[in-house]
Order: C-alpha cells, then sequence, then structure tokens
C-alpha cells in the first residue's frame, strides 16, 4: 500500500540567511509512504501529516538536509511497516524565478 501526501503548505522558519531566521516562509512538503497493510493495521496520514508540520515548526531547521534527515528517521523509527519512505521538502519563493527543493528516498528492510 502507498500513501501519497501531495502539497502539503504550511509556513515555518527554515534556512540559513539571516531574513530566513525571523520571517517564517513558504514550504511545501511531498511525501510517500509504502508500508504492508494488513487488515486493522494501518497508517493513518493525518497523524503523519501532523507530526511533519509540528517538527518543521517546532527545530526551525537551518538547512532542508537535516531536516529531510530527522524527519525521515522520526517517521520510519514510530511506523515499523514502512518498507519505503521519500520526503521531499520545496521553498517555492526563495528564488526569484525557480522553486528550490530536496528530497530523500529511505529503504526500511522490516525483519
Amino acid at each position: 500500500m502507498t500513501i501519497h501526501i501531495e502539497n502539503l503548505v504550511f509556513d515555518c522558519i527554515i534556512g540559513i540567511l539571516e531574513f530566513e531566521r525571523v520571517t517564517p516562509q513558504k514550504v511545501i512538503i511531498n511525501a510517500e509512504i509504502e508500508y504492508n497493510y494488513s487488515k486493522n493495521s494501518f497508517i493513518n496520514y493525518a497523524d503523519v501529516i501532523q507530526l511533519i508540520e509540528q517538527q518543521m515548526l517546532e527545530k526551525k531547521y537551518e538547512l532542508l538536509e537535516t531536516a529531510i534527515e530527522e524527519l525521515s528517521q522520526n517517521i520510519i523509527s514510530k511506523y515499523s511497516k514502512i518498507t519505503k519512505f521519500t520526503l521531499k521538502i520545496s521553498k517555492p519563493n526563495i528564488i526569484k524565478n525557480a522553486q528550490v527543493a530536496l528530497s530523500k528516498t529511505y529503504f526500511h528492510t522490516i525483519g
């Protein structure tokens, strides 16, 4: 089974530039979660969304790389049924004529 979280948008503090440390900016989160589904045993996507947003708001990351690493590890450790997890974080307004993003895919072998 695969959960797709697409275009989760909110404002948070993220970045290393001086103005990024004081002014929240828009981020767009996309995630793909593959997991072993069995009857009455599923991953609640609303809980995953809440975890992502809460952690991004609380941590005020300087680097997208750190945000992706920490978020991914927290989600994978919380949901042991995950076999593959892809996370992408975009900053659509940091550069005038481009949207920049980072992404990473994690594979988790169960057992």
